[in-house]
């Protein structure tokens, strides 16, 4: 009987486990979301509205303005400082020739050992793994539909994965927990395990704006009161593990939790990007959020004033304040903005403490008035 390791967060797996998980676990993957377009309609699709059936790209949370806007492609892995892609969507085999272009572009950037992965449903334009595998691809994994889970023979994408067998590429399974469906996930795994594929990864079924109505009208609830996870989920898969254990299968099999995409993935992907974008007077939480005092007024002409009066009046250095004209405000050091804010409010301004991730789209968090 293999060992069922107990990894992080509640992931689990069998071994053996895929490098770009491991990658992932360290914050290291860039994912680069090529598309929202697929032709598949999966009831537990989590893609927000902004992205699901729209033709967008980005790079982590940074929007690419076209598919040809690759230095920003470039720029946000050297932030995080990668060491692989993990290519998404919707589907990248609909736009097959851009994610063919892609990989190339980071392969000859970042060099052979940078390591790349990509979804798709291999339904349209399965035929083009090879061109992809030619390309560097490292691993591509599937998303059958899950009406074929038990009888994968009949599936439509069975030719695309026996070509993605064919070459260099890693081939892997990856699918969502449906409760219900465990002995289903069961013949899969043994399937796929026959077929010689290396993995199957099994998602933790979630809520998202998207597939809310589609999970309720299913008689599915969230299992605790800050998860956004699918009650029965994790059990679940947890019984698929142990029987593909007791089987003893060549195949490896992890369970990816919620909480380990949250409190992991993320959590370790940001991080290594405020280390590389944090200015001086940033702090980096334990989270890798960004925290520092603002002041707040109308007019861009009046900021600009005001952080040349506020320098010379309190003797601060540059590497304590930040005239920030895209956002219209003035940025200081924490510290140095809550021991002056009592001056600053008195003269009506409006100083806060904010936290902010330090990704591309700046996402506030908190924001607390100051003095403290």
């Amino acid at each position: 009987m293999k060992k069922i390791v107990q990894w992080l967060n509640e992931s689990t797996y069998i071994s053996s486990l895929s490098p770009a998980c491991r990658m992932c676990a360290q914050g290291s993957k860039l994912v680069v979301f090529i598309t929202g377009v697929c032709p598949s309609k999966c009831f537990y699709c989590p893609l927000s509205f902004e992205k699901g059936g729209r033709d967008r790209i980005f790079a982590d949370e940074w929007e690419l303005d076209d598919e040809n806007d690759t230095d920003k492609l470039i720029r946000e892995a050297e932030y995080i400082k990668a060491t692989g892609a993990g290519i998404t969507g919707g589907d990248p085999l609909v736009v097959w020739k851009r994610t063919e272009k892609y990989i190339s572009l980071l392969k000859n950037t970042f060099g052979s050992e940078f390591h790349i992965h990509l979804y798709t449903s291999g339904v349209k334009n399965g035929e083009y793994v090879t061109d992809l595998a030619s390309a560097g691809l490292d691993e591509i994994r599937f998303h059958p539909s899950s009406k074929h889970w038990n009888n994968m023979d009949k599936s439509p994408i069975v030719p695309a994965i026996k070509n993605a067998l064919e070459t260099d590429s890693d081939v892997a399974i990856e699918i969502p927990v449906i409760p219900e469906m465990k002995d289903e996930i069961f013949s899969l795994v043994k399937w796929a395990n026959n077929l010689g594929i290396r993995w199957v990864n099994l998602n933790e079924l979630e809520y998202s704006e998207r597939n809310v109505n589609s999970l309720n009208s299913r008689n599915y609830s969230v299992k605790g009161d800050i998860s956004a996870a699918v009650k029965g989920s994790q059990e679940s898969a947890n019984e698929v593990l142990m029987k593909a254990a007791e089987k003893d299968f060549d195949i490896g099999v992890h369970y990816c939790s919620c909480s380990f995409k949250d409190g992991v993935q993320l959590t370790n992907r940001i991080k290594r990007r405020a280390e590389s974008i944090a200015k001086d007077h940033e702090v980096i939480s334990n989270e890798g959020t960004l925290l520092k005092g603002i002041i707040c007024i109308k007019g861009k002409n009046s900021l600009s004033m005001l952080c040349e009066s506020l320098k010379q009046e309190f003797d601060l250095s540059d590497k304590q304040i930040f005239l920030n004209i895209k956002k219209e405000r003035i940025e200081m050091d924490l510290l140095v903005l809550n021991k002056i804010a009592p001056i600053l409010v008195k003269r009506r301004m409006q100083c806060y403490m904010i936290e902010e991730y330090p990704t591309a789209d700046e996402l506030e968090v908190e924001r607390i008035p100051l003095p403290l």
